[in-house]
């Protein structure tokens, strides 16, 4: 194979995967023009159209999707082994790129990264802060981190943080004009501030237990969020009642600006795990941040 072959091939996987010229331009470091052009020359080499362009989208053609399949673990291979070289260096370098929640970027991966960096001035870590259930492999992340009742069981998981916990909390002013609830159904007759799920576009349904008993509730109320920091504030300024994790509401609690109601229906779950795929060598940067993040209890 020709050098130029392996650019050019390397130039229609970005498109492939950015479906679009401009965005995939700007990621290779190269014009829209000339970027066209290399994907023309590849095409005429190869006798077949790769991709379906339109004026607002760009596609795999059916041998375009047949050519990513014999590619695609190539260059993830090619990567990993250029990524095992690093291990001759002194420190870590490049980049890692990681999708996890809000709640467990803020909590559990920004704590660890903020003491983690300054001494790797090489590499670099990308947070997408995404609650939905993200294809690592597809989107090309080195890693992810989710709760341990949602892990793929062809991953390798890693413990990061101990076991968590919900907290169903309501301003005082809204407990002084309703009733606190003492059951879950009781949510029925309250305000409540839901949360849209990205994974499947729904909301979220309250997940309660106690003593083994596990209850689904769906809330209605005037405000619905993606985002748990939101719904707090909402809750703060006496919206209704919230469901949002425990650690995120000590301060709120302490302070007296919210309140817990079925707190007996809060019982704790299993942490978050950061998880990988396990036929992917691992890089010495992610090596090093699984022992950074690494729960030993």
């Amino acid at each position: 194979m020709r050098r130029e072959d392996l650019g050019d091939l390397v130039a229609f996987l970005a498109v492939a995967d950015e479906r679009s010229f401009t965005r995939a331009a700007a990621k290779l470091g190269v014009s829209q023009s000339a970027l066209s052009h290399t994907l023309r020359r590849l095409e005429a080499r190869l006798g077949f159209r790769l991709l379906t362009r339109t004026t607002r989208s760009v596609a795999p053609t059916e041998g375009g999707e047949r050519l990513i399949e014999t590619l695609r673990p190539a260059i993830d291979d090619i990567d990993a082994k250029l990524a095992a070289l690093g291990q001759l260096r002194d420190k870590p370098a490049g980049t890692l790129r990681i999708t996890a929640a809000e709640h467990a970027a803020r909590s559990i991966l920004w704590p660890a990264i903020e003491r983690l960096l300054p001494g790797y001035p090489d590499l670099t870590i990308e947070i997408h802060v995404d609650a939905s259930l993200a294809d690592i492999v597809s989107d090309r992340f080195d890693a992810g981190v989710r709760l341990g009742e949602r892990l793929d069981k062809d991953m390798i998981a890693v413990p990061i943080g101990p076991e968590l916990r919900m907290a169903a909390v309501a301003a005082p002013a809204y407990l002084a004009r309703h009733p606190a609830p003492r059951t879950p159904q009781d949510l029925s007759h309250h305000r409540c501030i839901n949360l849209r799920m990205q994974s499947a576009g729904g909301l979220y349904a309250w997940e309660l237990e106690r003593d083994g008993r596990e209850v689904r509730v769906r809330v209605e109320g005037q405000l619905i969020f993606n985002s748990s920091m939101m719904i707090q504030a909402a809750a703060i300024a006496g919206f209704g009642i919230a469901f949002v994790p425990e650690d995120q509401v000590v301060a709120p609690l302490a302070a007296g600006t919210l309140v817990r109601v079925l707190e007996e229906w809060c019982e704790p779950f299993p942490g978050y795990y950061l998880y990988y795929p396990s036929r992917r060598q691992m890089s010495p940067g992610l090596a090093l941040l699984v022992e950074a993040l690494r729960y030993r209890g």
